[in-house]
C-alpha cells in the first residue's frame, strides 16, 4: 500500500533506476566541478550523519516512552500456559502464570510423538515411503533431517532410555489425580509408545511405515489432551483477564494493549492471543493486541515487549503527522509493512502475496472431541 513515487518525481521505473546508479553521469559530474574523490565521500558522511541522528532521536523518544506506557499485559508465552504482566500507571502490578496445571501435564504426554519423532529422525530412510498423505513431505527436506547411514543402530540407546521414562509416567499415573478421561488418554498414548519402542528394539528395526502406524493409533487420544490443554487455558486466561479488568476499572481497560510474545512457528493465531481478544476493547482490539514473533523467548520478554510497542505507538502518531497528505503511506508507517515495499513492487511488476489465513471456530469449552464428556477439574 505503501508510495513513494513522490521521492522519484514525474521520472519512470527506468529513469528512477538510470538516475540513482548511474556511476558514468556521476563520475563526469564529478570532474565538471573539480570535485576530488575525497570531498564525495565527505559529502556522503555528512548525509549519513542525518540518519544516524534521526536515528539516535529516534531512540531517545522510544526510551522515554516505554516508561509512559499503560496500561499494558505482556503475555510471554511458556511450557505452562503463558507467563502474564500487567503494568499500570507506569509501573509492574502483577506478574502470573494463570493457567492450571493440567494443562502443563496434558501438553507433556501428547507430546510423546513428537519426542519419539526426535530421536529415530535421523535414521530414517531418505526415500518418502508410501504412507498416507506422502505428498506433503518435501524430499529435500527429509534428505536433510536423515544424517544417519543406513543400517545405523545408534537409536537404540536413546530410545531405551526414553522408554524408561514413559514406563516411570504410566506407572505412576494414577496417583497425578487427573480427570478419568485425561488419565485414560495419557495411559494409551504412553502403553502405545512403550509398545512400539519394545518392538522396534526387539526386530533392532523401524521405518516411516511403522512409527506412521504408531502415531495414528494414538492421535485419538492425543486430541483428547489437547481438549483439556484448551479448556485450562481458556479458563485461566479469561479468569486472570476479568480480575485484572476490575482492578484498573473501566476506562483504563478499554484503551489496554497487550503484548503477546511467542516463537514464530506459533506467532499465526497464537493460542493466547485468541483467549485475550474476547476480553479486549473490541473496537481497539485490531490495533491494541499485538503477536510479536521471536526467533526464541527473550531473557527479558517485558523489555522487548515494551521496546516494541513504544515504536508502535509513537509510529502511530509519527504516521499522521509526517505523512498527512498521504494516507496509504501513513497506514504503511503504522503497520508491519514497510515503506518502500508498493514502490519496489511497481518497479519489478509484482504484486504482494496473499497473507496466510486460518479460520477458527468456538466450540463448547471443554468438550472432548473423542468421548463427548465435559474436562471437570
Amino acid at each position: 500500500m505503501a508510495t513513494r513515487r513522490g521521492f522519484l518525481g514525474t521520472a519512470s521505473a527506468v529513469g528512477a533506476a538510470t538516475l540513482l546508479t548511474s556511476q558514468t553521469a556521476s563520475t563526469a559530474s564529478a570532474a565538471t566541478t573539480g570535485t576530488t574523490a575525497t570531498d564525495e565521500k565527505a559529502a556522503r558522511d555528512a548525509i549519513r550523519a542525518v540518519n544516524a541522528k534521526m536515528r539516535a532521536n529516534y531512540a531517545t523518544l522510544k526510551s522515554e516512552l516505554t516508561t509512559q506506557l499503560s496500561p499494558v499485559v505482556v503475555v510471554s508465552n511458556n511450557a505452562v500456559g503463558g507467563r502474564f504482566t500487567l503494568i499500570n500507571d507506569g509501573r509492574q502490578v502483577e506478574t502470573v502464570d494463570p493457567v492450571p496445571e493440567y494443562f502443563e501435564l496434558a501438553k507433556s504426554i501428547a507430546h510423546v510423538p513428537l519426542g519419539l519423532f526426535s530421536i529415530l529422525a535421523s535414521y530414517l530412510s531418505d526415500q518418502v515411503p508410501n504412507i498416507p498423505n506422502a505428498d506433503r513431505i518435501d524430499p529435500h527436506d527429509l534428505d536433510m533431517v536423515v544424517t544417519r547411514a543406513p543400517g545405523d543402530k545408534g537409536w537404540t540407546t536413546p530410545l531405551t532410555a526414553f522408554r524408561t521414562t514413559l514406563q516411570s509416567a504410566y506407572t505412576k499415573l494414577p496417583t497425578a489425580n487427573l480427570p478419568l478421561d485425561l488419565e485414560n488418554s495419557c495411559a494409551k498414548i504412553l502403553s502405545e509408545a512403550v509398545a512400539f519402542i519394545d518392538a522396534s528394539v526387539k526386530a533392532q528395526s523401524f521405518d516411516m511405515v511403522s512409527f506412521n502406524r504408531f502415531a495414528a493409533t494414538v492421535y485419538p487420544s492425543i486430541r483428547v489432551n489437547m481438549t483439556f490443554a484448551a479448556t485450562a487455558q481458556i479458563t485461566g486466561i479469561e479468569s486472570l483477564m476479568k480480575r485484572w479488568r476490575t482492578l484498573i476499572g473501566e476506562k483504563a481497560w478499554s484503551d489496554l494493549y497487550v503484548t503477546v510474545l511467542s516463537i514464530w512457528t506459533t506467532a499465526e493465531l497464537n493460542q493466547a492471543s485468541i483467549i485475550i481478544r474476547r476480553t479486549m476493547n473490541q473496537a481497539k482490539v485490531d490495533t491494541h493486541l499485538i503477536d510479536l514473533p521471536t526467533v526464541e523467548t527473550p531473557s527479558d520478554p517485558i523489555a522487548v515487549a515494551l521496546d516494541n510497542l513504544a515504536r508502535i505507538v509513537q509510529d502511530n502518531v509519527a504516521a499522521e503527522m509526517v505523512f498527512n497528505t498521504d494516507l496509504k503511506v501513513a497506514d504503511a508507517l503504522k503497520g508491519k509493512e514497510d515503506l518502500l515495499s508498493d514502490e519496489i513492487l511497481q518497479q519489478i511488476g509484482g504484486t504482494a502475496p496473499t497473507a496466510r489465513t486460518a479460520g477458527f471456530t468456538s466450540t463448547a469449552a471443554g468438550t472432548c472431541p473423542v468421548t463427548g464428556h465435559t474436562a471437570t477439574v
